[in-house]
């Protein structure tokens, strides 16, 4: 079988080759010198790579391309334009662009031009610089754009590089091909420039034979001053050549004397350093000169520690023997002490089975007393299922009796019926007045004009009006059930008892006290039954 660590061993180095060999077979690049590659992925700025090899991070980085060969634009106007003297031209130039070097304007040609064809790249350009050619169109007479090309193309490149730069784009060049208008008037303008051409021609060709003879005569002439002329700069060249082989040989003079003397000056740094080395040298004999008397001193003074502790140990040995005889004693006296210790543990150790019999024998103890318990929480539980069971029973109980006795009162409310309901208005009379009077307790401020004596102000009129809404409120009752909450309210007075001699029967507690519940048997008497 293979060794284990040997495998993982060779795993460690074998799957980082492998991973090296495949990012470079994957990531390995090489840019041409006309193409920028451009790297972007893992770092905030991208990297550019022209005319070299780079690598590039397989799945984690992205490789573009820029074109940065040279372009050609067709700067072709479509339709005519008018110049500045108002005569309508078209203009066929051409113009030779590429991408910016410096990084600044590089970067802003990667955001317009990535990956894109140089025929792309012109036709995105093609727009902006017939735009800047019509404008200088407009700008110029047809005369100078035709006799002066060359500024007429200066001008358009001039105003196109604004655009350009704002691209990443440089404008290496830009030429007139062809100008021609819309009536033919370039073409009149040639012929009239014949015809003085002609004449030119031949006032251009006598003014040439006179001027041959002139030439001719002033050659001889210049011929002559030539060679004067050259004879004089030959003189002239020698004398300085004299002149710089003169500084040469100064110069040279100068450097041999400052050589010289540099070498002086090396030699006397040198014997410097040598006399600096042998002081040194001296002094460093001295310190190890005292360090060995040091050492010899050092010798002496162990000699004498040596006879001193020599003594020292002798005493020190008796002192030993001493403490070792001691040792021994106290030994001997451990040992019996141990031995003390060892029996009073195994008097303890048996102290403690007993005790453990003892604890296992409360556990048992307990278990019992904990059944017992349980077995009386079963009991108690039935118990208080029993009490549950009799208290629901006593509730049901309770229950039918006060259902039988509300069909009893209710017997005796249809026995009674005028008692019960005169029972009924008079518990809520209370509840009535407070609600009558409930308006009055939301005032907070009253004004009265007029309307009463001086004395109460009209203030005895509002607070009157409770007890006048009432009465109106029992006749309404006495119109309606026939009882007369007003007798039944003044049945416990004393003219109603002595003077009428009226006395109620059948009436509650409330309005008869706890005193008079029977019935009058005077047959004389006025008897309210309600």
């Amino acid at each position: 079988m293979f060794d284990l660590d040997f495998i993982l061993t060779s795993l460690g180095f074998i799957v980082p080759v492998i991973l090296v060999i495949i990012i470079i077979t994957q990531g390995y690049v090489k840019a041409p010198p006309d193409h920028a590659y451009i790297i972007s992925g893992l770092r905030k700025q991208p990297r550019g790579l022209i005319g070299r090899a780079g690598i590039k991070i397989p799945f984690f980085e992205q490789l573009d391309k820029l074109y940065l060969g040279q372009i050609t634009v067709d700067i072709k106007t479509d339709e005519y334009i008018p110049t500045n003297d108002f005569i309508n031209v078209m203009v066929d130039a051409v113009a030779k662009i590429r991408v910016a070097d410096d990084d600044e304007r590089m970067k802003l040609a990667m955001r317009n031009f990535l990956n894109k064809e140089p025929a792309n790249i012109a036709a995105d350009l093609q727009d902006s610089l017939q735009g800047n050619m019509r404008e200088i169109i407009g700008t110029l007479t047809l005369r100078a754009i035709n006799t002066d090309r060359d500024s007429f193309s200066d001008q358009v490149m001039i105003k196109a590089s604004k655009d350009m730069e704002k691209l990443g784009i440089d404008i290496l060049s830009c030429n007139i091909q062809n100008v021609t208008d819309e009536h033919g008037l370039i073409q009149d303008l040639g012929m009239d420039n014949t015809s003085k051409i002609r004449k030119d021609a031949s006032i251009a060709k006598a003014e040439a034979e006179r001027d041959i003879a002139i030439a001719q005569a002033a050659a001889d002439n210049a011929a002559n001053d030539a060679r004067v002329a050259a004879e004089t700069e030959i003189a002239q060249k020698n004398n300085e050549l004299a002149i710089k082989k003169a500084e040469l040989q100064k110069a040279s003079d100068t450097k041999k004397a400052e050589a010289d003397a540099a070498y002086e000056i090396q030699k006397q740094e040198q014997q410097k350093t040598i006399q600096t080395a042998t002081v040194n040298a001296q002094i460093a004999r001295a310190e190890r000169e005292a360090e060995l008397r040091k050492q010899e001193v050092l010798v002496q003074q162990q000699a004498l520690e040596a006879e001193i502790n020599k003594k020292a140990d002798a005493d020190r040995y008796a002192i030993e023997q001493a403490a070792a005889a001691g040792l021994t004693k106290r030994q001997r006296e451990a040992e019996a002490k141990k031995y003390e210790q060892e029996q009073e543990a195994l008097a303890k150790k048996a102290q403690a089975d007993a005790e453990q019999y003892e604890r296992e024998k409360d556990a048992e103890a307990q278990k019992a007393i904990a059944e017992a318990q349980k077995y009386s929480m079963v009991q108690e539980a039935e118990g208080i299922r029993a009490k549950g069971e009799a208290e629901a029973a006593a509730i049901r109980a309770k229950a039918l009796a006060e259902a039988e006795g509300m069909e009893k009162k209710a017997e005796a409310y249809q026995k009674y019926n005028k008692a019960a309901m005169a029972e009924m208005m008079i518990q809520v009379l209370p509840d009535i007045a407070g609600k009558i009077a409930e308006p009055l307790s939301q005032i907070d401020k009253i004004t009265i004009i007029g309307g009463g004596s001086d004395s109460d102000n009209g203030v005895g009129a509002i607070a009157g009006n409770v007890p006048v809404v009432m009465a109106k409120l029992f006749e309404s009752m006495k119109e309606t059930t026939g009882v007369d909450l007003a007798e039944i309210m003044k049945a416990d007075t004393y003219d109603a008892k002595v003077n009428r001699n009226v006395n109620l029967t059948g009436a509650p507690d409330i309005i008869l006290g706890s005193g008079q519940k029977s019935l009058n048997p005077n047959p004389d008497s006025d008897n309210i039954q309600p």
